[in-house]
């Protein structure tokens, strides 16, 4: 079957593209405004799902893939900054704490409507930084497109004082460990 990544994010086809399958993406236009009452966790898992199922009608006959991110500091979700003075405030309202980031993936067989849904959880502890260096790290990284604005896969690795989960690819926003066995339980080898 077509294997089908629901998402524009360079980010999201980098990772899928390091298991060596063929695939192709599709934009999944789909809403995500949060609910009222809806935690994290059932919004990115919602969201994960809608996303998949929203590029079906395209590929009838495909395994869609589709994933959802946000970061978690205390009760707040952390979105994607989208300019500085919103980046500024997320990485210094970070500074010391953990955040969680919470990823949702969905396999979903448009073929016979099988639907895998699960929450993927990576934590990370940021370093008590001072304002130059939230500044200085801005300036080179310019993360304002990633939740909680940093890049783990370049210099905003150097923000975190610890790092804890079971796939730092769940970081970046696909966990491939839980893809991987997603994918297997649909008969794809990635061997």
């Amino acid at each position: 079957m077509k294997l089908i990544l629901a998402s524009t994010s360079p980010y999201r086809r980098e990772l899928l593209g390091r298991l060596g399958l063929a695939f192709d993406t599709a934009a999944p236009n789909t809403d995500e405004t949060r609910l009222p009452g809806e935690t994290p966790k059932q919004l990115v898992r919602r969201l994960a799902e809608a996303k998949a199922r929203a590029v079906a009608k395209e590929f009838p006959q495909a395994l869609i893939i589709g994933s959802d991110q946000v970061a978690v500091l205390g009760d707040r979700i952390l979105g994607k900054p989208g300019d500085h003075a919103t980046a500024v405030q997320q990485l210094t309202a970070a500074c010391g704490r953990r955040v969680t980031f919470l990823t949702g993936l969905c396999l979903y067989n448009s073929g016979n409507d099988h639907c895998q849904v699960d929450v993927v959880p990576y934590t990370v502890e940021f370093r008590t930084l001072n304002a130059v260096q939230i500044e200085n790290y801005l300036k080179r990284e310019q993360p304002y497109n990633c939740a909680g604005s940093f890049k783990s896969e370049g210099l905003g690795i150097s923000l975190f004082r610890r790092m804890e989960g079971e796939d730092p690819n769940a970081l970046i926003g696909l966990p491939l460990i839980r893809l991987i066995d997603m994918l297997t339980a649909e008969g794809v080898n990635v061997l």
